[in-house]
């Protein structure tokens, strides 16, 4: 009778130990699809704002944008508070592998004339590692918030990284 018992009680606690690791597996993909859904949402928010018109110092979507604006707005609709200068963003997370980049992953490239500052921040919105495309306030031609690919030459050599700043 006592052998029954503690076999008994060993399936009980066995089980439960079961469940508890089918809970956190299940727990784990809900917050992976989460982190997908907030990704694509970043990205669908940021793509009303096409065509605002590039605004240096700009952080209004009614005024315009420029670069560090315009990403500082979209994050923050999310409650993800970043640098409102494209400067701050050299020493901002750890560098991603082109093959990790992610939608919604920040890109930051070095300004026009130098090496030696940051100049543009934009935010990638279809992921393919050097051959991503992002969406930016473009102070070119363009002069609206737009999307480009990484891999023009404009952008290939001025490109410095691309962090995540998100929580997943």
């Amino acid at each position: 009778m006592k052998f029954t018992i503690y076999i008994f009680t060993v399936a009980v606690l066995l089980s439960s130990f079961t469940i508890k690791k089918e809970e956190k597996i299940v727990k784990n993909q809900i917050q992976e699809i989460q982190s997908i859904i907030d990704r694509d949402a970043i990205i669908t928010y940021s793509k009303q704002y096409l065509g605002t018109p590039y605004v240096y110092a700009g952080n209004n979507p009614k005024k315009g944008f420029d670069c560090s604006g315009f990403v500082n707005y979209v994050f923050q609709y999310f409650d993800i508070n970043l640098p409102r200068s494209s400067g701050a963003y050299k020493n901002i997370g750890k560098a991603k592998s082109p093959e990790d980049f992610k939608v919604g992953d920040i890109l930051v490239f070095y300004g026009y004339k130098d090496r030696k500052s940051i100049g543009h921040l934009g935010i990638i919105c279809e992921a393919n590692g050097m051959k991503s495309k992002f969406i930016h306030a473009s102070s070119g031609k363009i002069k609206s918030v737009t999307i480009s690919a990484l891999d023009s030459n404009h952008y290939s050599n001025r490109f410095y990284k691309c962090i995540n700043v998100l929580p997943k």
